[in-house]
């Protein structure tokens, strides 16, 4: 069980995320079921403070959600703000640069930033009813070259063409058919993977880890795709997207 005392920060506080540590494993919460667990600027900024407490500390970290989901994606009312979206790179990138493993415990809906989070990590632990998307053409909205690459990698290409060009959602069981979720189960069973995996070699993990990040950062930094994407994000369709979203009404769409 998690002592109290090692727990920094509570629902009761009104924070938007956890950190419990079990030993060597650090539990990282997203606790806003309010709004399905949909990460905000404060929450980002709070999973990165956690991502270096962890650093040379955990020989695990565990990502999960509170309530009846993983994460929802992005709160939409400040995703317009570019502060945002360098914290949400910057918190997708900690996940990856951390030396220790990385788990997502993947419950309920993982849609957007949901997805990006849990492909960030290094393994995935899903219930076989959870769902994955990346629903950003609904929104006039596009995801970075980074997102794309890692979709890709951790899922396979044809499956991140339908995710991000069809907008198609897959099962946790789907995925954990294609490779993408390592094991199915619950939060209990992904820590109890991960106290398993807290007895190996940590300098062997951190060197593995690194060369696998190794490989994944010779993507190509395509100046034409970051011209579509800036487009995109200052278009009236993008606005139109949000707008939609929040009252809840099927977006109309006009290409400018």
């Amino acid at each position: 069980m998690v002592e109290a005392s090692n727990t920094k920060g509570t629902q009761k506080d009104g924070i938007p995320a956890t950190l419990e540590w079990q030993d060597d494993v650090a539990l990282v919460t997203i606790r806003r079921p309010q709004r399905r667990n949909a990460v905000n600027h404060a929450t980002l900024l709070l999973m990165r403070e956690f991502q270096e407490e962890a650093r040379g500390r955990a020989r695990v970290l565990v990502l999960t959600g509170e309530g009846a989901g993983f994460c929802a994606g992005a709160d939409l009312t400040g995703v317009e703000d570019a502060e945002f979206g360098s914290a949400l790179s910057a918190t997708l990138r900690g996940f990856t640069s951390l030396p220790c493993i990385t788990m997502a415990a993947i419950h309920g809906h993982a849609l957007g930033a949901g997805t990006q989070l849990a492909v960030a990590c290094d393994l995935r632990v899903a219930a076989p009813t959870s769902v994955f998307g990346v629903p950003a053409a609904k929104l006039g909205l596009s995801v970075d070259q980074w997102t794309i690459e890692r979709v890709s990698r951790e899922c396979g290409g044809a499956i991140a063409r339908n995710m991000l060009l069809g907008t198609s959602t897959y099962s946790g069981e789907q995925l954990h058919v294609q490779g993408a979720v390592h094991k199915l189960g619950t939060l209990s069973d992904a820590l109890e993977w991960a106290r398993y995996l807290a007895t190996l070699a940590p300098l062997t993990i951190a060197a593995h880890k690194r060369g696998l990040e190794a490989i994944a950062e010779q993507m190509v930094n395509d100046a034409e795709f970051e011209s579509l994407r800036a487009a995109a994000w200052a278009s009236a369709d993008a606005h139109e997207g949000r707008t939609a979203f929040l009252e809840k009404r099927t977006a109309r769409f006009t290409g400018n």
